[in-house]
């Protein structure tokens, strides 16, 4: 069993590397996958030394002993392939490479079928086939090694079309990591046994250290997006891609506009350090708000926040959502405002509410993508807000109608640009 040893450490590592990716991310899809993939990579480097290392049954059993290798390389461009899924293709046809990696995933399977039907072939002139004397001469070896070496320029061509689509930091050093990679893991099908388990380690410790620096990014990112967007957004992001948010859709929803009165007076009075350490704090009180009821925050334009109930996921109550968030946002900007004003220099804060159809998604370029709402009830909410007087939000009716409050004050008809006629709207107490 001594021999085994270094497998067996090849093995653990492998193993511990996708128990860690499911323990960090379990719901994600890419981290099932490449979980599987180190999974069964290790599984196929102990079963395929301590099998083979004893006769007569070693080659025999040599054929069904690939399908954890297979599995393995299967499951690592499964993974590629959700990871490209995730990056915006930013209008270029990606559809070559997702091709290209079905076409990987379909030599693997041939590679263990060829294996099952030839095991002592494979035994004799493939597996760790370095060791022997002219290995690469023989027939047998090019049988095997041509769907192996082939699932793997596929990784690699379908890895640097996705370079070329430019993905943000924490994307391209994952996916430069598996370059580096896949040449340490393919190689230890053909090294010796010894040499084969430095190889794979190598391998996966290349890929060890481009992954850990990826989460490491990931949750800085997270982190500081998390105070300003909803929860919903980041799991849909995360189980979906980006895909997902790159659709257009047309959805109902509720729409929340507030900012700050007089803080034109109060930027141009007070030195602009102040300034940003009071937009700091009103952007981080607001967000939190935003979280805590499942809002969208769309943009921030100075003072002014902009804020979607019901987008990217659709809920049924977001009318009454975001007549509690625009309360919520009231109270924690009013917050801000106390602890900033000062005599001759105050702040105050108003609020709009407006719902309805609006068409969502993600557009931009040049490397920039703004997640967009388009529709009557985003200016609406915008002018809404620009009527409402300090502590006041003012409401549309359609707000009112959808949600069933009737906790507010009437208000005479509003001439607003771009609505042919007056709006009804209403005070929320």
């Amino acid at each position: 069993m001594t021999f085994l040893v270094p497998q067996i450490l090849v093995a653990m590592v492998a193993l511990g590397m996708g128990l860690a990716f499911v323990v960090a991310d379990r719901d994600s899809p890419t981290s099932r996958a490449v979980a599987t993939a180190l999974a069964a990579l290790g599984l196929a480097v102990v079963l395929n030394i301590g099998f083979l290392r004893q006769e007569p049954g070693g080659p025999t059993l040599s054929g069904w002993l690939a399908l954890p290798e297979g599995l393995s390389i299967a499951a690592f461009l499964e993974w590629l392939l959700r990871v490209r899924r995730t990056v915006p293709s930013r209008e270029l046809n990606v559809s070559g490479g997702d091709h290209i990696l079905r076409l990987g995933q379909a030599a693997s399977l041939a590679y263990v079928l060829l294996s099952i039907l030839y095991p002592e072939l494979r035994s004799r002139d493939f597996l760790f086939a370095v060791s022997s004397p002219r290995a690469f001469a023989r027939p047998g070896f090019w049988l095997f090694a041509v769907p192996v070496l082939f699932a793997s320029l596929t990784g690699l061509a379908s890895a640097i079309l996705l370079l070329n689509r430019r993905p943000d930091r924490p994307e391209r050093i994952r996916v430069l990591a598996m370059l580096g990679a896949v040449p340490f893991l393919t190689a230890g099908f053909v090294l010796p046994a010894q040499w084969s388990a430095i190889s794979v380690t190598i391998g996966e410790m290349v890929f060890l250290v481009g992954s850990i620096r990826y989460h490491v990014l990931q949750g800085r990112r997270g982190q500081f997006m998390s105070r300003f967007l909803s929860a919903q957004v980041a799991e849909l992001v995360r189980s979906r891609g980006l895909k997902a948010l790159m659709q257009h859709q047309q959805l109902e929803i509720t729409v929340v506009a507030c900012d700050l009165r007089g803080f034109t007076n109060y930027a141009a009075a007070l030195p602009s350090v102040r300034v940003i350490e009071v937009l700091r704090d009103y952007y981080d009180a607001v967000g939190q708000v935003v979280a805590a009821h499942e809002g969208t925050i769309k943009d921030y334009a100075g003072d002014g926040i902009l804020i979607l109930v019901g987008a990217p996921i659709p809920v049924a109550d977001h009318a009454r959502r975001g007549l509690a968030l625009a309360r919520g946002v009231r109270v924690a900007a009013q917050g801000v405002t106390r602890r900033w004003s000062g005599e001759p220099h105050r702040l105050g804060v108003g609020v709009g509410v407006a719902t309805g159809a609006v068409t969502v998604g993600v557009i931009g370029g040049a490397g920039r993508l703004e997640y967009t709402a388009v529709g009557p009830a985003v200016n609406l909410a915008s002018r809404l807000c620009e009527a409402a007087a300090d502590g006041e939000i003012l409401v549309d009716a359609a707000t009112i109608e959808r949600s069933g409050r009737t906790e507010a004050a009437n208000r005479p008809p509003l001439a607003i640009k771009g609505f042919a006629t007056p709006v009804s709207h209403y005070s929320l107490y």
